[in-house]
């Protein structure tokens, strides 16, 4: 009662180090350091890619980000605003002349989270309050940094992008490696 025991991770993944800030890098791998000396860590970045990227060139885009990643999470910014400056893009346009409903809401209780718009959740209102300051926003491009297709869920008028990003392992050890390793060693 009481007692609490952890389990240490076999293997570690430092993942966004092209992106991360080095002095958190070297953070992560002290405490790795400090209390699971003996994990397999696997360093890795997460490239962003954008299907129609050149399209986003020269223009003003609204990105729409994971609204998690940029509230509770924490995060300055997400896929969207790295693949809008990776592609070109001329400015960030700020979505907030163009808030309705939830999103209103949302930028009260985040203000830090500037001109980036959050998708927040997929419940009907919060849909409607997305599809709704999309479309009203004046804005040339949709970059679409989530992690759900949003063209699918709801009925964007504007020219948009999605973007997508992929685990790219830098060196050895990789996943392959380690799980090739796991797999004789259960044989």
């Amino acid at each position: 009662p009481g007692e609490v025991n952890f389990k240490r991770a076999d293997v570690i993944v430092i993942n966004k180090m092209d992106t991360a800030e080095d002095s958190a890098i070297q953070r992560v791998k002290e405490n790795i350091q400090a209390f699971n000396a003996s994990a397999v860590v696997i360093e890795a970045r997460s490239p962003v890619f954008a299907e129609r990227g050149q399209t986003i060139a020269g223009q003003r885009v609204l990105v729409v980000e994971d609204g998690p990643t940029l509230t509770h999470g924490g995060m300055k910014y997400g896929a969207g605003m790295l693949a809008a400056k990776q592609y070109g893009a001329k400015e960030i346009v700020d979505p907030r002349p163009w808030l309705t409903g939830t999103l209103l809401d949302t930028f009260e209780k985040y203000p830090e989270i500037g001109n980036l718009l959050p998708a927040m959740g997929y419940g009907k209102a919060q849909i409607k309050d997305l599809e709704q300051t999309i479309n009203a926003s004046d804005c040339d491009c949709v970059v679409i940094g989530t992690p759900i297709d949003l063209a699918r869920v709801i009925d964007i008028k504007k020219h948009s992008v999605r973007v997508t990003y992929e685990l790219e392992e830098e060196g050895t050890p990789n996943l392959e490696t380690v799980l090739k390793s796991f797999m004789e060693g259960s044989a």
